[in-house]
């Protein structure tokens, strides 16, 4: 399942997404992961989220962003929780043009049974089809 947090830039998405990472520890049965590409809110997840900065890795396009992911959830078999912050600035690209990343993201979620949080910087009626289907 995928769950869309939207807003145009400066809205406080990533506090959204910080504050839902850090409630779903109390009850998260496995593993919970916050991809981003900045350290900035390192220490503001709790210590049991997995923090990943994608900068570290130097992940730079759509495809890369995908496969990165790939290879975390791979990594554990039990992981729960997937929180992105910014996939379209990790990926350089604009929203309308990641179809084939929320297509292949929805498959990784359903098939790890995975619950999958993404920030998006625009407002409600500028989400793309694809992307608003998982509001």
């Amino acid at each position: 399942m995928i769950k869309i947090i939207y807003g145009p830039k400066g809205t406080g998405k990533t506090k959204i997404l910080i504050d839902e990472a850090n409630n779903k520890v109390a009850t998260a049965k496995g593993h919970l992961i916050f991809i981003t590409n900045t350290k900035r809110y390192m220490y503001d997840l709790h210590r049991d989220v997995r923090f990943i900065d994608t900068q570290d890795f130097q992940v730079a396009g759509e495809e890369a962003l995908i496969g990165f992911i790939k290879g975390v959830v791979a990594a554990n078999h039990d992981n729960e929780y997937l929180f992105i912050d910014g996939a379209a600035r990790i990926a350089g690209k604009e929203i309308k043009d990641m179809a084939a990343f929320y297509y292949m993201l929805d498959k990784i979620s359903a098939d790890n049974n995975l619950t999958v949080y993404v920030t998006c910087s625009c407002a409600k009626d500028e989400l793309p089809d694809f992307v608003a289907k998982y509001l």
